[in-house]
């Protein structure tokens, strides 16, 4: 049986105070919560904390990219502190994954490698990788198979790839897909974007939504759709498997 496809809301805001008003707002309804560069720039370990604190769960997204040493501290950190979900980049090559997945040893973290930004399209990608023609789909694939070599226990990818990713690397490796866009919300700076239920029903463990419930005129309501969108497709599966 497929794993149940679970939503987490990014806390995208320049204060602590601002993303704890919103996780009092969605009260009970919401436990898992990205806390990503900017509110972790300012709150750092505190605002992750908070949340741990409060009984939540924690996808920590800082997109770590730095030599195997560094990056093998700076895991073992987020992992003391008890969070779900780390991020690293696949281009770090596979010693900087191992080191990665090194880091988290012995605790109850898991190692996401992020494959092509959600926000490149495929001539950004040609032009950053010196690249001509680069295709993002097998770029993903490509940075996938490499992390998950090393070591990773998952990755992050666009959902316009998560079926393909899903048949590649197995039904056990977790796939996070942000990038997560219902019809009437704004891409914003997401490219390769789809709706909710389209990236559950092609195999998505986690979908990341920011935006869209964050800075809704009414986030619960929001949040309500996307959870629903979610659901249909969820009981549906369950049902099929």
């Amino acid at each position: 049986m497929r794993r149940r496809s679970e939503l987490i809301v990014a806390l995208d805001f320049p204060e602590t105070s601002r993303a704890m008003d919103l996780v009092e707002r969605l009260g009970g309804a919401q436990r898992f919560w990205k806390v990503g560069l900017e509110l972790f720039s300012r709150g750092g370990s505190d605002v992750v904390e908070q949340l741990l604190d409060r009984g939540h769960r924690v996808f920590l997204d800082l997109k770590l990219h730095d030599i195997p040493n560094t990056v093998a501290a700076a895991a073992r950190v987020a992992s003391r502190l008890g969070v779900d979900l780390l991020t690293v980049h696949a281009s770090g090559g596979s010693r900087m994954l191992a080191a990665a997945r090194e880091g988290v040893e012995g605790s109850r973290t898991r190692v996401l490698a992020v494959t092509v930004l959600t926000s490149l399209s495929a001539e950004e990608l040609s032009v950053s990788w010196g690249r001509v023609g680069a295709d993002p789909e097998v770029e993903v694939g490509r940075l996938a198979a490499l992390a998950m070599a090393a070591g990773a226990h998952g990755v992050v990818a666009s959902p316009a790839e998560v079926r393909e990713l899903r048949a590649r690397i197995g039904p056990d490796a977790l796939v996070v897909t942000p990038g997560i866009r219902m019809a009437g919300d704004g891409a914003q700076d997401q490219f390769r974007i789809s709706g909710p239920a389209e990236a559950v029903e092609a195999g998505a463990d986690f979908l990341v939504v920011g935006r869209p419930i964050s800075r809704a005129v009414d986030p619960r309501t929001a949040f309500e759709r996307y959870s629903m969108a979610m659901e249909s497709v969820n009981v549906t599966e369950m049902e099929t498997t």
